[in-house]
């Protein structure tokens, strides 16, 4: 099932429920998509896998950086909200992986490309974001390739 078609029938059950919450995280996503659809990359009408995940991620990255800002204003209910959106937001994002599995993989892509050191960075992290694909955060992984690397 497409992800345009889950969230429009996610919509129907927050209107009947009534969860304004809920509803305003989703209505987002869907004005997202709909605003991604009618881009250029989209010809045939349907939105790759791949762009719809970087889609959601970029979504929760800006819901998280709005809550800290909130949270440093003292604005803590609407921090509290713009967190509460990203993790509506978040079920929707394939499952995430661990710190472990990230280290492997992370461990496997400097053995192919036979990195050594912090210069070799930009091969490591263009081949592990490839490989990873939307089930880690990309700043989570860069952290993880410097640690390996030794920086």
């Amino acid at each position: 099932m497409g992800l345009e078609i889950l969230i429009n029938d996610d919509i129907k059950q927050a209107m009947r429920a009534k969860d304004t919450r809920k509803l305003a995280a989703l209505r987002a996503i869907k004005a997202a998509l709909l605003l991604e659809k009618t881009g250029k990359d989209v010809s045939s009408g349907e939105i790759p896998e791949s762009v719809e995940i970087k889609l959601l991620q970029k979504l929760v990255k800006q819901r998280r950086e709005s809550a800290a800002v909130y949270a440093e204003q003292n604005r803590a209910e609407l921090a509290e909200e713009e967190d509460y959106q990203a993790s509506i937001i978040e079920a929707y994002l394939p499952q995430q992986l661990s710190e472990e599995e990230i280290k492997l993989i992370v461990a496997e892509v400097i053995k192919e490309t036979g990195a050594s050191s912090i210069k070799d960075m930009g091969k490591v992290m263009g081949k592990a974001t490839a490989k990873i694909a939307g089930r880690a955060d990309n700043q989570q992984v860069s952290v993880i390739i410097k640690q390996i690397l030794g920086v």
